[in-house]
């Protein structure tokens, strides 16, 4: 008797999806098919560096913090045209992406929703006006230290990202219902 493939449990947020999300969106918007639900499509995480003067070892340390945070290997940006006043050539690589999907987005969309946004200083909730009109949320993170992946000691400049939700929802109404049946702390409803 061959031995069993022990397979790995889904993330978290991937049992609450399928068993208290999808109930409750069909319960609240009347959907006719569980196809019709909204879901998350894709999380892009992207990290620029600016103008800094060693932009080399700025890049690296970029590369090596998001992959950490993210448990992926990101891709090296370049900028597409010139601007003299920033000192910025065309083609020069000045930032750092990530997109995520599947398990590792859950496990990153769970670790960013329940561990590393509360640890912001003063967090009152993520703002509810970041949709760009077709279901999508775009979220700036100033500081990668509140990912706890991140070590303080090692830190030598901050980064800031930013963290775009892709979904498959059609309005912003049902994409923000969404995140927040997923946990999303949104600052117009009450936290817990």
């Amino acid at each position: 008797m061959p031995a069993a493939i022990p397979t790995k449990e889904p993330p978290t947020l991937v049992r609450e999806y399928k068993e208290k999300v999808v109930p409750a969106l069909i319960q609240s918007r009347g959907y006719k098919n569980v196809m019709q639900v909204p879901k998350i499509d894709k999380v892009v995480v992207n990290c620029c560096i600016g103008s800094s003067e060693d932009t080399k070892v700025a890049l690296e340390d970029a590369f090596n913090e998001v992959q950490m945070i993210t448990g992926q290997r990101p891709v090296k940006t370049k900028s597409t045209k010139s601007i003299a006043n920033f000192k910025l050539r065309e083609g020069q690589e000045i930032g750092v992406k990530v997109t995520l999907r599947g398990a590792i987005m859950y496990e990153f969309l769970e670790r960013l929703i329940r561990t590393a946004l509360p640890r912001i200083r003063d967090f009152r909730g993520v703002s509810p006006r970041a949709f760009d009109g077709r279901g999508n949320y775009t979220l700036g993170v100033k500081d990668q230290t509140i990912f706890p992946e991140v070590e303080l000691d090692k830190v030598k400049r901050n980064l800031g990202m930013d963290i775009t939700i892709v979904t498959t929802a059609r309005k912003n109404d049902e994409a923000k219902e969404l995140l927040a049946l997923f946990g999303m702390p949104f600052s117009d409803r009450k936290l817990n």
